[in-house]
């Protein structure tokens, strides 16, 4: 038996109880005060955001009910977030907080100035759930403001992890149940110079165990906000109308909930591109997206302002969001922007020789790779169309225009677990102004066979795959070799990542793999979903046989991305003759 309507109601009201904000504007303003002296530890004065795209969304919170969606990159997003609106004369939002940040004394500090707390899942309950689905009409009703990370949880890898549709579900059905005319969803990117965090994340992805959140975790957190991280900056993407995009809600219709559930997929999604649409380049992560592609040698200033120059390029030529004047074109802003990264342990400076050198040793790799992924999505193109065109020029048929394509598509579906594509037509036409920009006779040299296409390819400028790419392919390589070598009855899912992790530190070791970037729980995660996607952890008859395919696609891009840095490496040691002889050098790969 249930517990009864009695027990029913009971139930709802502690969970009510549970999960409900209370604004308190004392509390609210007193938590102002304290942010701003928190944050200022490690950020000095200034949260960096233009003030006319806060006067725009609070036009639309005037008219409807607002959902703002940032990104996750420290536990600081929300505090930074609520300062830039309490400056502004925004209302605060109610804002979704995970029950494990109720803790004293910030959980009642934070439900006072607007958190509620969710729990981490509760599919099993449904009381539970009906509980937090009305909380949620009502706040839409009554026009309130609301936010939530879209990811869930905070990023360990830098670039955004795939959304979470329950909140997002539960605000398009209030709204198709007609609780408002109305929504407006607000993409937030919260970008950081550098984060406090991403030593601890550098060792989750080496396998370590998330340290719980307490009073203690707050007060370590306090102390590492002592040291200098740069600057915050939050960007507002472009707001997506549920009117617009779902259409008024038809009140009288049977509702389809594959149909529903398909629109807030697409929903989420859309909201992931917004905000990495609108995420600012920052000095710190082209620095570390140009050393990384950098054969890991040190460098000296000279050599580091050489490498940068055509990464700059590409920002500038293609109208990037930035924070502010990128001041990395000469040796002065290289050195001053390199010596931050030295004073929190990303970059190592060696002053043995005659002249200082910086090198990102291996123990740093996936720290620095953290702010290199919060900007590959803008190099994704350039390097499908890389490997694409080197598998052309490989390929023996006729028709390369259609291997071409063919291999674009196919790595599109490889990385569809770790990017966010458009729709497959507004890809090729992505990847075709792509294509125009670097060469307009591009297709014609495709026609002409392969030494048109080596030699098309050698004048790109700067080469991508090696730098963004190869990473993410290594580490599915690693796993798809785990794979290989196990049969269905010899696979084990609750420690197949960990023996990820210590085959890819053998592979390192051997040098069969190129940096210790590649070996990382979130990848090998992510390339079981692929694994799994693929269907080659079913048992089957020809699982050998599908294991074995599997492995041999991802040892092939590995191949081309490796034949990619060959070409970066050619180009690099000329510009190394040129310097030798003393004249100006030119770009670096």
């Amino acid at each position: 038996a249930g517990p009864g309507v009695e027990g029913v109601r009971r139930d709802a009201a502690r969970y009510l109880k549970e999960i409900a904000a209370t604004h308190s504007p004392f509390v609210i303003d007193i938590a102002a005060q304290l942010i701003r002296l928190l944050y200022r530890r490690g950020y000095g004065d200034a949260i960096h955001y233009d003030p006319a795209d806060l006067r725009r969304v609070k036009a639309l919170s005037q008219q409807h009910p607002v959902v703002f969606l940032p990104s996750h990159k420290s536990n600081l997003d929300h505090l930074v977030l609520q300062v830039a609106l309490h400056e502004n004369g925004h209302a605060p939002n109610h804002t979704a907080g995970g029950i494990n940040m109720n803790f004293f004394p910030v959980g009642p500090i934070v439900r006072r100035s607007g958190v509620f707390f969710i729990r981490r899942t509760f599919k099993d309950n449904p009381v539970y759930k009906f509980t937090l689905s009305h909380y949620i009409d009502y706040l839409v009703e009554k026009r309130f403001s609301l936010e939530w990370y879209i990811e869930g949880g905070r990023s360990r890898s830098g670039k955004l992890m795939p959304p979470r549709f329950g909140l997002l579900a539960y605000v398009v059905d209030a709204y198709r149940r007609g609780k408002a005319e109305d929504v407006a969803l607000v993409p937030v990117s919260i970008a950081y110079d550098q984060i406090q965090d991403v030593g601890e994340y550098a060792a989750e992805q080496r396998g370590a165990p998330k340290e719980p959140e307490s009073f203690g975790w707050f007060l370590g957190m306090v102390r590492r906000l002592g040291r200098r991280y740069g600057g915050i900056h939050i960007r507002f993407g472009e707001p997506i109308a549920l009117a617009k995009t779902l259409g008024h809600p038809n009140l009288a219709a049977e509702p389809d909930p594959d149909e529903e559930n398909l629109a807030v997929q697409k929903l989420a999604f859309e909201v992931c591109v917004r905000i990495n649409r609108c995420t600012p380049v920052t000095e710190t992560s082209l620095l570390a997206l140009a050393m990384l592609g950098s054969g890991f040698r040190a460098l000296s200033v000279d050599e580091v302002v050489t490498a940068l120059r055509n990464v700059l390029r590409f920002v500038r030529e293609r109208e990037l969001p930035t924070c502010g004047e990128l001041a990395l074109d000469d040796a002065e802003g290289v050195r001053r922007a390199l010596e931050a990264l030295v004073a929190n342990n990303i970059v190592t400076k060696s002053t043995e020789g005659l002249e200082p050198l910086y090198v990102i040793g291996p123990e740093q790799q996936l720290s620095a790779a953290y702010y290199r992924n919060t900007i590959i999505h803008f190099f994704l193109d350039a390097c499908i169309a890389e490997l694409a065109l080197l598998h052309a020029a490989e390929t023996q048929t006729q028709d390369r225009s259609a291997a071409f394509w063919d291999e674009a598509m196919k790595l599109r579906d490889l990385l569809k677990f770790e990017f966010f594509f458009a729709e497959k037509e507004s890809f090729r036409a992505e990847l075709l102004h792509e294509l125009r920009f670097r060469d307009p006779e591009w297709e014609r040299n495709l026609a002409e066979g392969p030494e048109a296409i080596l030699a098309m390819l050698r004048s790109f400028r700067p080469f991508s795959s090696h730098r963004v790419l190869r990473p993410f392919v290594e580490a599915y390589q690693i796993v798809g070799d785990m794979l290989e070598r196990e049969s269905a009855e010899t696979f084990r899912p609750d420690d197949f990542v960990a023996r990820c992790l210590r085959l890819g530190r053998q592979y390192h070791m051997q040098r069969r793999i190129h940096s210790a970037q590649s070996v990382s729980k979130v990848l090998f995660q992510t390339a079981l979903r692929l694994a799994e996607n693929r269907g080659v952890l079913d048992d089957a008859p020809d699982l050998p046989e599908r294991r074995r395919a599997f492995a041999e696609e991802i040892r092939s891009v590995v191949r081309r991305v490796e034949a990619v840095d060959a070409l970066a490496a050619s180009r690099r040691a000329g510009v190394d003759r040129v310097r030798q002889r003393g004249a100006a050098a030119p770009s670096a790969d």
